[in-house]
């Protein structure tokens, strides 16, 4: 019933908000152009589902981590493992289904092995953001099959720049105490340009309303799992009788550092031809919240009391401190690009080349003791070879070499060489009141470990898009894709050769994986129909998709445990997933030299396997709006998100309760000059403070998301 009222409310907003709406100057949103499409279309010029956060929009919603700044726009949600990490989930995929690119190409580190893994990203040095929702293999290979996220930072600067233009920030949030200041310089003279960015952050223990472990989830969580365990395990706990080490106010262990230095260079010969080099450092630090890890309550606790802030909390100093979980994470990338234009016109109009390599480690530490460390190193080329004209079209090259290793007590995947190689073709054609666009891709993939035997795959992706002017202001869009993905490190090994006792545990989810050689290429055909709107000051998009996986690779309960942890086993099932999305923003008038806008936004999305019942950790279904006011100099808004409750949780889940989230922000900007500005801001968040726990979050029974809160910043542009 809820979802058919909300799918009512939404087709009611299409189809009758815009006849009230003005039409009078450009919205700019629509005339970014997608740099992660190859074509380097505009946003309206293709019936991919894409969002994009660029200039104010970016200023206002970016935060420390890429799932908080993204987690609210529709299709998109967080999933959190306290304030140092917040992977996007697309769609309700996440892991090596959705790929973290910066400037085209991928992050290359260890978040999609597991949850607690921070995204090697920045979000705060970001020009713009791009998510293509939905399969995007065809672009960026199997790994994509859930969407891609391509952050945009001009560490290369693609345009010669005269003299020197920059722009420095301080931002504090005060539910982590967290301070956060950017620097970004760019400058140059003649054909050479340089760009110099950088930010560091630090945070403190995370304010929560009430306590921050959900003791009765956990316990309903443990008795779902211990109910399908062999006789006699799981039912020795007594529930009744065990204690958590619990806070009251905030989540223990949640501060953390991050500090991130970028520095580039570029060439500039002929008019739009160059070549550049960039070379970042990503270093964080931060603490994993007590109960996530195995260790998180093994032991009793006397009840000796611990200020934070003014507030108590139960649990013994000295079994907190041996329990102690620290990420401690280093990653160093160098990139080097060459765009060349009009090479063959006609022909090849633009070649475009990427050459990426990146040294990622981070270590485990328990106490000052290292537990497990994890190195990958990573090289990845890409080549485009693009004609344009009346119908585009690009011939890609993708390669990359992958070298992964853990070692400690906690590594249950063994060292694992990884190759890919993959080759696509795009064209689009257009006619009077149609834009066509098809493709495919074929990718060879070889994952060979340290222990067993290699495992080889080859995929084929094939899409086709339309687009149909029905009006001047409405275009209807159609997509469809067939689209493989190649089983990724973790899928495939984890656990290889270890039997009984030897089995590792996989910390962050608590549990035994065990992986399957087995496993075959997953399977996804995905179709997407658009309804959007838009004059010059409103806009209103509707997309309804379906998404249906042969063999789609998951975790599978295997009813048994080892010293009271689940053993899990990679299996293949075949699934469903389909949902609605919604975004609109409409003037509705001026109040002085301003205009008040509206908007509405929602999304809701299902995904229920063959034979083993519903897919956990799915976002619920949302609905929003915001109401906002704005001139040329001064801005403010109101928000409210409600989601439902998470009542389809999936097999040994419980449920979880929905929420809804009021905030509120200003803002204000002074030209201090013809080429500087100075902005500041003030924004109140979770105003009501709601005690939220996402649904899409491993760790939503031990840390909720943070309380009432106060962000306030200023920034300067020059």
């Amino acid at each position: 019933m809820k979802r058919d009222i909300f799918c009512g409310c939404l087709v009611a907003a299409a189809v009758t908000l815009p006849a009230a709406a003005d039409d009078s100057t450009t919205n700019t949103p629509m005339e970014h152009v997608l740099v992660s499409v190859p074509l380097h279309k505009k946003a309206a010029e293709t019936a991919l589902p894409v969002t994009v956060l660029s200039g104010d929009e970016l200023r206002r919603l970016v935060s420390g981590t890429l799932g908080e700044t993204l987690g609210d726009k529709p299709g998109i949600s967080n999933s959190s493992f306290g304030p140092g990490v917040g992977r996007p989930v697309i769609r309700g995929q996440s892991g090596p289904r959705t790929i973290n690119l910066t400037n085209g190409i991928a992050a290359a580190d260890v978040s999609s092995l597991s949850p607690d893994h921070a995204v090697g990203i920045e979000p705060m040095l970001a020009e713009s953001v791009e998510v293509l929702r939905g399969p995007s293999t065809l672009l960026y290979g199997g790994g994509a099959i859930g969407g891609v996220i391509n952050t945009l930072d001009n560490r290369i600067p693609g345009k010669r720049i005269d003299g020197l233009n920059g722009a420095v920030e301080y931002r504090y949030d005060d539910a982590p105490g967290m301070n956060t200041g950017v620097l970004k310089l760019e400058g140059g003279t003649g054909d050479f340009a340089f760009h110099v960015s950088g930010t560091f952050r630090d945070f403190e223990d995370l304010d929560v309303p009430g306590l921050a472990i959900d003791e009765s989830a956990v316990e309903m969580q443990e008795e779902l799992l211990g109910g399908e365990h062999e006789e006699g395990h799981g039912e020795d706990h007594d529930h009744e009788e065990e204690e958590f080490d619990n806070s009251d106010g905030f989540i223990a262990n949640t501060d953390g550092d991050a500090d991130v230095l970028t520095l580039g260079g570029a060439y500039h010969f002929g008019e739009r031809d160059f070549f550049g080099l960039a070379y970042n450092r990503f270093e964080t630090n931060y603490g994993i919240p007590p109960g996530a890890h195995e260790h998180g309550h093994e032991e009793e606790h006397d009840g000796n009391q611990e200020e934070h802030d003014g507030e108590e909390h139960v649990g013994d100093v000295d079994d907190e401190e041996e329990e102690t979980i620290r990420i401690d994470m280093k990653q160093e990338r160098y990139d080097a690009q060459l765009h060349m234009h009009n090479l063959m016109p006609g022909l090849v109009d633009v070649m475009r080349g990427f050459l990426t390599y990146t040294d990622y480690q981070h270590v485990e530490l328990e106490g000052v003791e290292v537990g497990t460390r994890f190195n990958r190193e990573t090289y990845e080329g890409r080549l485009e070879l693009v004609r344009e004209g009346a119908d585009h079209g690009v011939l890609g090259l993708q390669w990359r070499i992958d070298d992964f290793e853990a070692v400690g007590e906690e590594a249950y995947v063994p060292e694992t060489e990884s190759s890919e190689w993959g080759v696509f073709y795009v064209q689009d054609f257009h006619t009077d009141d149609w834009l066509f666009e098809a493709g495919g891709r074929v990718d060879a993939v070889e994952r060979d470990p340290s222990t067993g035997s290699s495992e080889d795959f080859t995929s084929f992706s094939l899409s086709g898009t339309a687009l149909y002017s029905i009006a001047p202001d409405w275009n209807l869009g159609i997509s469809l894709a067939r689209s493989e993905r190649a089983p990724s490190t973790e899928e495939l090994f984890s656990n290889l050769n270890n039997t009984g006792e030897a089995l590792v545990t996989h910390a962050a989810t608590g549990i035994i994986e065990i992986g399957n050689t087995d496993l075959d290429t997953e399977v996804s055909i995905n179709a997407d129909v658009s309804l959007s709107w838009h004059n010059e000051r409103s806009f209103a998009e509707l997309t309804v998709f379906y998404n249906t996986f042969s063999d789609y690779i998951f975790l599978l309960n295997s009813g048994e445990d080892i010293d009271e942890t689940p053993v899990y086993l990679y299996e293949q099932d075949d699934a469903d997933f389909y949902g609605v999305e919604f975004e609109s923003s409409f003037e509705l008038g001026r109040i002085g030299d301003g205009r008040i806008e509206i908007g509405i936004f929602g999304d809701m999305i299902t995904g229920e396997f063959d034979r083993a019942g519903d897919v956990p950790r799915l976002p619920p279904m949302r609905v929003g709006s915001e109401l906002s006011w704005r001139d040329e100099v001064m801005g403010a808004y109101v928000r409210v998100l409600n989601a439902s409750d998470q009542d389809n949780p999936g097999d040994f889940e419980p449920e979880t309760d929905g929420y809804s989230r009021w905030d509120a922000g200003i803002d204000y900007r002074v030209q201090l000059s013809r080429d500087s500005e100075l902005f500041a801001f003030l924004k109140l968040k979770n105003i009501t403070d709601e005690e939220i726990r996402l649904s899409t979050s491993f760790l939503r029974n031990y840390a909720p998301q943070p309380g009432e809160s106060i962000e306030a910043g200023v920034r300067l542009t020059f």
